[in-house]
Parts: C-alpha cells; sequence; structure tokens
C-alpha cells in the first residue's frame, strides 16, 4: 500500500484546481457574496480530491465513475441551491450558485487530468463575472429602483 503513495502528482493537480478556482473566489468576495475566497478553491480542491482518491478503485469501470461524477455535480447544486436567496420579488445568488458549480467543474477536469477543460472553464468563469457584472447592475431591476429613489 505504501509503495503506491505519491503524493506528488496528486499534490500537483490539487494546486492547479485551487489556483484556477481562486479568481472565481476572489472576484465572489470583491463583490460582496455569501462565498467566496475560502468557499471556492475548497469546492475545486474537494472535487478534485474525489476524483483522484477514487481513480484506482475505478480504472476498468467507467460505470463507476459516472456515478462519482453524478456525486459530485449533485452535492456542488446542493452547495450552490444554499447561496441562492429569494429577496422580496427578486432571486439572489444564482451568478454564485453557478460559480460554484463551474468551480466543482475545474476541480473534476483537473482531477481527470484534462487541464485544458479546466484553465477554459476557469478563465470563461472569471471574464463572465468580470465583464458582465457592470451590465447586469445597469439592467437589474432593484438597481433601476435605488436610481430613481436616490
Amino acid at each position: 500500500m505504501l509503495d503506491d503513495f505519491e503524493i506528488g502528482p496528486h499534490a500537483i493537480s490539487l494546486l492547479i484546481a485551487y489556483l484556477l478556482a481562486f479568481p472565481i473566489g476572489w472576484n465572489r468576495e470583491k463583490e460582496e457574496r455569501s462565498a467566496g475566497l475560502r468557499t471556492f478553491p475548497l469546492v475545486a480542491v474537494a472535487s478534485c480530491g474525489f476524483i483522484q482518491g477514487a481513480e484506482h478503485l475505478m480504472q476498468d469501470e467507467p460505470e463507476a465513475l459516472a456515478r462519482l461524477f453524478e456525486g459530485i455535480i449533485t452535492g456542488v447544486g446542493f452547495i450552490g441551491g444554499g447561496a441562492i436567496l429569494q429577496q422580496k420579488n427578486a432571486v439572489r445568488g444564482t451568478a454564485t450558485a453557478a460559480s460554484l458549480w463551474v468551480t466543482g467543474a475545474i476541480g473534476v477536469s483537473v482531477g481527470v487530468g484534462s487541464y485544458d477543460v479546466a484553465v477554459m472553464l476557469s478563465l470563461f468563469a472569471f471574464l463572465t463575472l468580470q465583464i458582465l457584472s457592470p451590465f447586469s447592475r445597469k439592467l437589474s431591476p432593484d438597481t433601476q429602483k435605488q436610481e430613481v429613489e436616490d
């Protein structure tokens, strides 16, 4: 058992998952959202860790890998659901929930060695949050209502 103890490759993958999720968490923290700098890297690391921790058990069983993916998707979706709040006539937290879901996908992608997919997911999520947030604020009925009241 100890002959198979190879911490290096796993540490590198976990670090990559952490680093790819960090900008997304930084954005959510900067925007003062319910989940932020600590949550997003942990979701990515956990998703990656579930894949890598079980990879030796699933080498010849693609169905087992599919079930693991399903479990991670469901679990991360549950966490994201906790970020969604209904306030008066508005729903808040959907971008944070979707960001958590993407972060889980980043971790899974790194866990299976699809680093290119993980990088693209991280890039698209971060750019979407950075670039589209100002437009979203301008289009939000709450923002328009506040501007009229101010």
